[in-house]
């Protein structure tokens, strides 16, 4: 991995550049397309300073934890690039409901009956349609957001027909501890299942093996803009 980032725009270009061509070469190795793969940059707790950086190497695709945050990150931002592209990818409270579909073009974390209902009010009251991925908590850990494996299809189900909702894909973040590979391939066999294409998943430990496995999006951080800062 190069060391040039995270103070340079030629560091975080070469960077990106780097992710994206272990990114086809996993593809290959897979039989698939790279385009088939979209590389999202993961800029939270990230300065302006990277961020911009990113931005001017092309880079349209980014994920984001805390809507407040990406409120102020993005919406000056969002004007300069109107092909900008961004994803919330941590927890969403009902309360942010509108405010998430306001600002983000996809969202990654629908995981309960109560949020739902409240994305189908705040599309209908913000005119926006963000695309919705189910996450699932394929390790069911306690700790961690995400429908049960178990309760993944129905809700999915239930989803689209009941509340007229389109759901584009699954997204998942597998336990630290163990090894990765179950939990995509999972992933993969409940897509399949529920009829979706799209899934969310790797990181920048693991998404050369999120590729490989059938993910369509892989989140990269670190790996991107070097370590985070701190808030």
């Amino acid at each position: 991995m190069t060391d040039l980032y995270p103070n340079s725009i030629d560091g975080i270009a070469a960077a990106r550049a780097e992710i994206l061509t272990r990114i086809a070469k996993a593809a290959k190795q897979a039989g698939r397309s790279a385009d088939a793969i979209d590389l999202v940059a993961v800029s939270k707790v990230q300065p302006d300073d990277r961020i911009d950086a990113m931005l001017a190497t092309g880079q349209r695709i980014f994920g984001e934890n805390r809507v407040q945050e990406a409120q102020g990150r993005w919406s000056d931002r969002r004007e300069a690039c109107p092909d900008l592209q961004l994803h919330l990818i941590g927890p969403l409270q009902t309360n942010k409901a509108e405010d998430a579909c306001a600002l983000f073009d996809v969202i990654e974390t629908l995981d309960r009956e109560k949020l739902a209902g409240a994305l189908v009010k705040a599309m209908e009251k913000t005119g926006r349609t963000p695309r919705l991925y189910v996450q699932v908590n394929t390790g069911d850990e306690p700790q961690k957001a995400g429908l049960t494996v178990g309760e993944c299809v129905a809700f999915v189900k239930h989803c689209q027909s009941d509340l007229g909702l389109q759901i584009e894909g699954l997204m998942c973040i597998p336990p630290v501890e163990e090894p990765a590979a179950p939990h995509f391939a999972l992933l993969a066999k409940l897509a399949a299942r529920a009829g979706l294409e799209k899934l969310s998943m790797g990181m920048s430990s693991d998404f050369e093996l999120g590729v490989r496995l059938g993910a369509t999006s892989v989140r990269v951080g670190s790996a991107l803009f070097g370590e985070r800062v701190k808030a």
